[in-house]
């Protein structure tokens, strides 16, 4: 089981919650689905876009979005707070009245907040940007995988698994390579794990990075 399934959507209710809050009609179920893919697609080009021009990671790591009757309000979580000060706040502003213009049908306004994150290395987003970021630099994948634990047992955590997938080094049969240190129990559904997926597109074709971070137990 702990194989066959996201673990994020394995443990909704217990020690997951989901990234949307609303209610809506069956009928425009698939809509408000859809405008929410778009505004997180908006927001992580902006400040990707912003990213270049500060020259920072963009270390995103969810985007929370709780829809009211007048008012959308959206959280951003993030480990890179260069990016978003509280001395410049013209950039929140700034996003925010784009948001409104590019999504003007909604009829709503656009409440954000900017949330950092204080241990970034215990999010598996965080670490896959980082596991990609060595392997455009040419570094081993083993010594990206093992630096990558190394930085997560600094942040006290009790286990972790990376996975890649793909032409490592560029070689021409595709393999998948994995490395475990301490207990990540998929199965158990009151463990708390934190679980991404992360596309990289290299020279010789596009790998896929899988994290599983076990937190805590509940």
């Amino acid at each position: 089981m702990g194989q066959k399934i996201n673990p994020l959507g394995f443990r909704l209710g217990t020690t997951q919650s989901h990234y949307s809050l609303w209610f809506a009609q069956p009928k425009k179920y698939s809509e408000n689905l859809q405008e929410d893919a778009k505004i997180r697609d908006y927001i992580k080009n902006y400040i990707q876009k912003k990213m270049q021009i500060y020259s920072v990671v963009e270390g995103i790591t969810r985007i929370e979005i709780q829809k009211q009757i007048d008012v959308i309000k959206i959280k951003i979580y993030t480990a890179s707070p260069k990016l978003f000060k509280e001395k410049r706040p013209r950039e929140i502003e700034e996003l925010q009245r784009n948001l409104q213009k590019e999504f003007f049908y909604v009829n709503r306004k656009f409440n954000l907040a900017i949330i950092r994150i204080s241990k970034p290395y215990r999010n598996p987003t965080i670490l896959a940007e980082f596991i990609a970021d060595q392997l455009k630099k040419r570094v081993s994948f083993r010594k990206a995988m093992k630096k990558a634990i190394e930085l997560t047992e600094e942040a006290n955590t009790k286990g972790i698994r990376v996975q890649i997938a793909g032409r490592i080094d560029g070689k021409e049969i595709a393999r998948v390579e994995w490395i475990r240190e301490g207990r990540v129990p998929l199965q158990t559904i009151q463990a708390k794990i934190d679980y991404c997926s992360y596309p990289i597109r290299t020279i010789s074709g596009i790998l896929g990075i899988k994290i599983w971070i076990f937190i805590d137990e509940e």
